[in-house]
């Protein structure tokens, strides 16, 4: 086992991510540590840099789209051994004791800010730990890169389109074509839905169609925008910024549903929410049985996220790439030392 462990650390709120040396975490009974060898970059993790969520601890080492190598394990783990290639997604423990994780959901574990990968040090490091039951064999077959997106923005889209797809002929919206976007429309087509992807950007429609949506709709475009007013049952948000709440919620059927899968601001008018009994609920990543579903699904569908991979020495760049929104679609770092 390496004496120290090397990371890219935020020192304070908002800083750029600087080399960082720690001591490796404890190793408990259930856990096991997994040398990293790639890591996904996501929205939250820029978001937990500026303390978006008033819990974060610096020195913050983000990451947690991570495939690696299991290095150790803890005494009590029997299902997993050294050398076996995983992955871990957001989520890397729970306090197993709460009533959300007596009911099994553990995704909503009451001690939230403790369950992350990130604590105490993520991915963007050589090597972290987790509670077994929340890292993951991957499919031989599957690239590092693919899994590591898979492991958040796939389980995220995957979770709520299962909950919500009541039926293979509901009318399914997607807001958005990016990071969360293009896996969104890639499930709903998987499950058999017709797909509407929406963007404010045109130029996507292309690719929208190609990753199997059956339409595209500018988000912008007032007339295209009232043309489909009634049109779907379920209206899936990945979109952050820049929204006009109106128009979409005028586009769900009568007591259709909104889900939102970011942090959108949301200011908007209550009458239709009332008049036409819609819904509006959030969905945060999947539990444990959710994660393996959602990689055995996008195996068998043969569903892939676009990743542009970067050197995890050029941190700092690739998180500028997403905060510019200039990633097309994903990035996944490669940790030079352990990839090859």
């Amino acid at each position: 086992m390496t004496t120290r462990i090397l990371g890219y650390a935020a020192k304070a709120m908002g800083e750029t991510l600087k080399p960082f040396t720690y001591a490796p975490p404890e190793l408990g009974e259930h856990d096991v540590r997994v040398a990293v060898t790639h890591c996904g970059v996501c929205h939250t993790d820029i978001q937990a840099i500026n303390d978006y969520y008033g819990i974060t601890q610096f020195p913050f080492v983000p990451g947690h789209e991570i495939v690696g190598v299991i290095s150790e394990v803890g005494p009590d783990v029997s299902s997993l051994k050294e050398g076996d290639r995983v992955g871990i997604g957001w989520q890397a423990r729970s306090c197993g004791v709460c009533e959300w994780c007596l009911k099994g959901e553990t995704q909503l574990c009451m001690k939230i800010e403790d369950t992350t990968v990130m604590v105490p040090y993520g991915g963007f490091s050589s090597s972290v730990v987790a509670d077994h039951r929340f890292v993951y064999p991957l499919p031989s077959s599957m690239p590092a890169e693919i899994a590591a997106v898979l492991l958040c923005a796939g389980v995220t889209v995957y979770s709520a389109l299962r909950t919500y797809v009541t039926s293979p002929d509901l009318k399914v919206a997607i807001l958005g074509v990016g990071g969360l976007g293009h896996l969104a429309i890639q499930f709903a087509h998987a499950f058999g839905c017709e797909v509407t992807a929406m963007s404010s950007s045109p130029d996507k429609e292309e690719q929208a169609l190609g990753f199997g949506a059956d339409h595209f709709i500018n988000s912008t475009d007032k007339d295209s925008m009232r043309q489909v007013s009634y049109g779907y049952d379920l209206l899936v948000c990945t979109a952050n910024n820049g929204i006009d709440w109106s128009p979409l919620l005028m586009s769900l059927k009568k007591r259709g549903r909104l889900v939102l899968l970011g942090f959108p601001d949301m200011e908007l008018n209550s009458t239709n929410l009332v008049a036409h009994e819609l819904s509006i609920t959030g969905s945060l990543i999947g539990t444990s049985s959710t994660m393996r579903a959602m990689l055995s699904f996008a195996q068998e569908h043969g569903i892939k996220p676009v990743v542009e991979l970067m050197p995890m020495s050029q941190v700092n760049a690739a998180l500028q790439k997403v905060k510019e929104n200039k990633a097309r679609y994903r990035i996944v770092l490669v940790n030079e030392a352990q990839s090859s």
